[in-house]
């Protein structure tokens, strides 16, 4: 039976994302959603593109554009005038960077390419919405005026946090934004900031970024049944690395 699973950020983490993969029992007949941030935070960006790219001449993949996966994009193709580089380093770029040497140029091409192919979201047939962080127009995805934001923004997953659940979806004071798409799937601001290392639901979204960068694990969920499989913590399987702590 096939199913469509959804991935949270890996950052790097190459020995989770097979650890998880092995635990939720993934079969070529499964869809697999990914949400972005593959790179940056532990040693093995590369190898995790790869695996990628890999995964994807076997079976059905979605590839969402992280603001990671952008900045590293930038740095391969030496366009790192929009960006510190200083900042991206204490953010994970650091690791990135060193696991990168020992790549020749038409391996970092490949990978551009990939970068480049990443998509900004992806809307299913039941308005299920899968995107890297959110957006800000109130209309939806089809309206927002800076794409960037697809892959940066904060302030959706924030609302949503905050909202009084005594509020009723017909509310004026209901958020619109929460109106437009039957579930929202994200990454991007982990879920440890709430003190959560799972996913979790608030309204219509549902945040799959169960802090891998960090110290939590990584996690696959069933976007249908909501069950989900998780990696260990990060800092086990890399004991002798920081990441992005």
């Amino acid at each position: 039976m096939s199913r469509t699973l959804v991935i949270g950020d890996i950052h790097g983490g190459l020995r989770a994302l097979h650890q998880v993969m092995e635990r939720a029992q993934v079969t070529t007949s499964d869809t697999l959603i990914f949400l972005g941030d593959y790179v940056d935070g532990w040693s093995q960006s590369p190898q995790v593109l790869d695996y990628l790219m890999e995964l994807a001449t076997k079976q059905n993949c979605v590839f969402i554009r992280g603001n990671h996966d952008d900045l590293l994009k930038d740095w391969l193709s030496g366009n790192t005038a929009n960006f510190d580089e200083s900042v991206w380093f204490k953010h994970g770029g650091e690791a990135t960077v060193l696991a990168y040497e020992p790549l020749n140029e038409a391996h970092k091409q490949r990978h551009i390419d990939f970068l480049n192919a990443l998509q900004n979201y992806f809307l299913d047939e039941q308005n299920r919405l899968f995107i890297h962080a959110g957006f800000t127009n109130m209309n939806g995805i089809a309206y927002e005026y800076f794409p960037k934001l697809f892959y940066w923004d904060r302030t959706l997953w924030e609302t949503a946090v905050a909202l009084d659940v005594n509020i009723l979806k017909d509310s004026f004071w209901y958020p619109k934004r929460l109106t437009i798409y039957n579930e929202i799937y994200i990454g991007h601001t982990p879920t440890t900031k709430i003190n959560q290392t799972t996913p979790v639901n608030k309204a219509c979204i549902w945040n799959v970024d169960t802090g891998a960068a960090f110290k939590g694990p990584l996690t696959i969920l069933d976007v249908d049944t909501k069950e989900y499989w998780q990696s260990e913590p990060l800092p086990h399987l890399y004991p002798n690395e920081k990441g992005r702590n």
